[in-house]
């Protein structure tokens, strides 16, 4: 039942220092859940008993998931400002879009930070200049370049040039290849 389910995953994620996996399809079944919760409410011939159930039911589950999206989202925030690998099964498939657009701009930004401290205000035009063609293995959504242009979104085997830092970080992950281009 879904809401077994995400009983657990909540229960896991406040207790558990690590994040805890959530299939490809969880979110979506949560708001298929969520609906079929409220069109049952709705029902005319349903007694007030069921309907108070029905909207404690609810409330409960809104809770959690409020409690679960905001467990898993300090514990992602954490991984990407530690640079810590994150293997992406253990995502949602909302989750994963937007953590792989994240990732850069934590990246970027850490790099700015380090660049800034060290005195240097600016990178250098020709190091943003530089540019990789890539050979996508995974649809990624769109991303923030270092240049603050975007790009994507990419389907599997399309081809595209993007910066060598943001570049380095999707080969990375294992979601392009690098293209040799002659």
């Amino acid at each position: 039942m879904m809401y077994d389910e995400l009983y657990q995953a909540w229960k896991h994620e406040i207790t558990e220092h690590i994040l805890g996996p959530l299939p490809r399809d969880f979110y979506e079944r949560i708001t298929h859940y969520l609906r079929k919760i409220k069109e049952e409410t709705s029902l005319p011939d349903n007694k007030i008993l069921k309907i108070t159930l029905l909207d404690t039911e609810t409330a409960n589950v809104k809770y959690m998931l409020g409690e679960l999206l905001w467990a898993r989202y300090k514990k992602l925030v954490k991984f990407t400002t530690q640079t810590q690998k994150l293997s992406v099964d253990l995502l949602a498939f909302e989750e994963a879009q937007i953590f792989e657009s994240f990732v850069p701009f934590t990246e970027a930004y850490q790099k700015f930070a380090k660049n800034l401290l060290k005195g240097q205000t600016r990178q250098s035009r020709q190091e943003t200049r530089k540019r990789v063609t890539l050979r996508f293995s995974k649809e990624i959504p769109q991303i923030m370049g270092v240049d603050m242009k975007s790009y994507g979104p990419f389907n599997v085997e399309d081809i595209a040039s993007l910066p060598v830092q943001n570049a380095k970080i999707i080969v990375k992950q294992n979601l392009a290849v690098i293209v040799d281009v002659v």
